[in-house]
């Protein structure tokens, strides 16, 4: 029931009000689960995604992940300093988990923002570690990397 209340929330919230109509001589209205668009959802993630800098949306939180790639992303995250971020937990709203896959055209969790953009997953996240690339993307949302400070201790 509290899914379904979050979830008229939100849909109330941008202006969707229940539909009635009538076809086939039948009278037809929509449940509280279809009081609200695919669109109406859309733009509540896209306001999800640009309000911070770094956005996850994970399985668990932070402190707690509940599988072994949330936690991945979350070590790689924190390797690099990056302590400060917005972070979703899916397990929490089945609604939320369908929708922000349909909304990065993505299907597995977590998933990763940087300012607004899709960045991919744990396997992306973990490659643009690998290879150099996260320190550079990092920088770009004015966030020096953990890793360059302590490169630079070492010498």
């Amino acid at each position: 029931m509290a899914n379904v209340l979050r979830y008229t929330y939100r849909c109330l919230r941008f202006g969707a009000y229940p539909v009635a109509g009538q076809a086939e001589g039948r009278v037809w209205t929509a449940s509280p689960r279809l009081l609200c668009t695919a669109s109406d959802l859309q733009k509540d993630l896209g306001k999800m995604v640009t309000k911070d800098k770094v956005v996850v949306f994970m399985k668990g939180t932070p402190a707690q992940p509940m599988c072994g790639f949330s936690n991945a992303v979350v070590q790689i995250l924190r390797m690099h300093g990056v302590d400060e971020y917005a972070s979703y937990n899916v397990l929490a709203d089945e609604e939320l988990r369908e929708a922000v896959k349909a909304f990065s055209n993505w299907p597995t969790i977590p998933q990763v923002y940087f300012n607004g953009e899709f960045v991919g997953g744990c396997d992306i996240l973990l490659q643009m570690h690998q290879n150099g690339d996260l320190v550079d993307e990092l920088k770009k949302l004015g966030v020096q990397s953990a890793l360059l400070n302590a490169e630079k201790d070492s010498k």
